[in-house]
């Protein structure tokens, strides 16, 4: 048997968060390896091509709030060329009283000026945004295409080597770093460092080095209507970006004067199947109904012309799991993305790169990038409960009780 290939620095993984990670090294002149089951980049969920991007304005978690704050300033730095800016509106929850003031504060709060978001009464919102209810207005909201984003982040480079159709069943320190084995137990590649940036295959990768996540699969699927010219929904579609209980990305209107229309997505937890249900689509119908609130509409009007499977990992916490794995010197995680891989592979891109090179953090300081930040993406959080099971490598790492989102239309 030949000797392994070495390379300093390993991806597992070539979709949006792998590809991000590589590029962001690539640019700071390290040569890099990315390695993928697959036969091409963004095979899996990051075929997706219509992602939507913005901060999170609810009232969820302030560390989740400050986070992707964060995110969406790198996220709209880092893909100018595919950064789709439409805005998005994020109506007020049904069961809230529109206050502006209120909304005025909560934003300062989150450090969220004008220029990312503004507060709309009903009136506003329609003569803006074309939607007649009271929210919030992100101008700078965009979309963009996953699988577009990572197939350009993968050009042919001198310092880029992609293994492709090349799957990794497993890991082993050495004393060189780690070795990767192929499905049939062999050692194929020697690293020095290796980033996994896989959504569910990270698991079993921990798992064959005694680390134990809380990973579960969510599946999705998104919607894509036709509307005839002459149907009364025609009134009602938006032109911007909506995101609230699910989201749509603005009704384009084709040549045939028919309109087409993205929505999503349904949130179907612990599950991987990657065929199209038209349970699902029933669903896109009824929250495209909430999300203009048209409910009068028909929603056998809208008539599926395709649908978009894609399987999210989401970790206990709901947070991405980006960072160093302390307890395994030499692996770097970007796992747990959700629904937020846009926003959180720019992030991971940055942070993984200024750890992997040892570097200082004065850029992520300077966008608000606390210490108690970096501690709410770092796979050690989950180590706190770790069960004290012999292994070679010592403890288990566990969330014994992983909280799980259970709204079925979470995004």
């Amino acid at each position: 048997m030949t000797n392994p290939q070495h390379h300093e620095i390993v991806v597992i993984g070539a979709g949006i968060a792998g590809a991000t990670i590589a590029n962001e090294l690539l640019r700071r002149d390290q040569s890099v390896c990315i390695v993928d089951a697959a036969s091409s980049p963004a095979s899996a969920c990051s075929s997706h091509a219509y992602a939507i991007a913005h901060p999170h304005i609810g009232r969820g978690s302030p560390r989740l709030l400050r986070l992707t704050r964060i995110a969406f300033l790198l996220a709209e730095a880092r893909w100018g060329k595919q950064w789709h800016q439409h805005g998005i509106f994020q109506p007020t929850k049904k069961d809230k009283v529109f206050d502006r003031e209120e909304l005025v504060n909560h934003l300062r709060t989150l450090e969220l000026d004008e220029s990312i978001a503004i507060p709309l009464d009903a009136r506003e919102a329609k003569a803006i945004c074309g939607i007649e209810q009271s929210g919030v207005w992100l101008p700078r909201g965009a979309s963009l295409s996953l699988f577009q984003a990572t197939n350009d982040l993968l050009q042919n480079h001198e310092r880029l080597t992609c293994l492709w159709n090349t799957h990794i069943s497993r890991l082993a320190s050495h004393a060189e770093g780690w070795l990767l084995f192929d499905d049939a137990g062999h050692p194929i590649i020697s690293a020095g460092k290796v980033i996994i940036a896989a959504a569910m295959e990270a698991k079993s990768l921990m798992m064959s080095i005694d680390i134990r996540l809380p990973l579960k699969p969510v599946r999705g699927q998104l919607s894509i209507f036709s509307i005839a010219k002459n149907d009364p929904w025609v009134e009602h579609i938006p032109r911007v970006g909506i995101s609230g209980d699910g989201y749509c990305l603005p009704a384009e209107q084709l040549a045939d004067g028919s309109h087409r229309w993205i929505v999503g997505s349904s949130f179907d937890e612990g599950e991987d199947d990657l065929r199209a249900r038209d349970s699902s689509d029933s669903f896109n119908r009824e929250q495209a109904q909430g999300l203009i609130d048209y409910t009068q509409g028909n929603v056998t009007s809208l008539k599926v012309d395709h649908s978009f499977v894609g399987v999210r990992c989401v970790a206990g916490d709901r947070l991405p799991i980006i960072g160093a794995l302390t307890q395994r010197p030499g692996i770097f995680l970007a796992t747990a993305l959700g629904s937020r891989g846009v926003l959180w592979s720019a992030l991971a891109a940055k942070l993984i790169t200024a750890q992997v090179l040892a570097d200082d953090f004065t850029l992520l300081a300077r966008l608000g990038f606390a210490a108690d930040l970096l501690a709410a993406l770092a796979p050690a959080r989950f180590f706190a409960g770790a069960l004290a099971a012999p292994s070679a490598f010592g403890a288990l790492a566990s969330n014994s009780k992983p909280i799980l989102p259970s709204d079925p239309k979470a995004k």
